[in-house]
């Protein structure tokens, strides 16, 4: 079993990716991950529950790509955020837990 980590906010889960050579911006470049969501793999996934307000939610994804590259995304969880990129991480998420 992969090791799995919890943070105390996005923040923290954002440094320590940073510290492991996650440190491409999906969020800024989000058009690479909508046009070829199938040359990218999601390792790791972190999920923030805001503690009264559901806007307070987010998710991390820590994405590699086929060809090495390593960066982040950051999605909010409520109904009016989610956009393409976070759509097409949905789908890539969903079709790497079926392999």
């Amino acid at each position: 079993m992969k090791n799995k980590y919890h943070y105390a906010s996005v923040s923290k889960a954002l440094d320590e990716l940073n510290e492991n050579g996650f440190n491409y911006d999906f969020n800024l470049n989000e058009g690479d991950i909508v046009k070829n969501p199938h040359q990218y793999e999601i390792v790791h996934i972190y999920r923030y529950e805001g503690n009264s307000n559901p806007d307070d939610s987010a998710i991390v994804f820590g994405i590699k790509s086929k060809s090495g590259k390593k960066g982040v995304f950051v999605a909010g969880f409520s109904a009016n955020s989610t956009n393409e990129a976070a759509q097409a991480l949905i789908k890539i998420d969903i079709a790497g837990r079926n392999k």
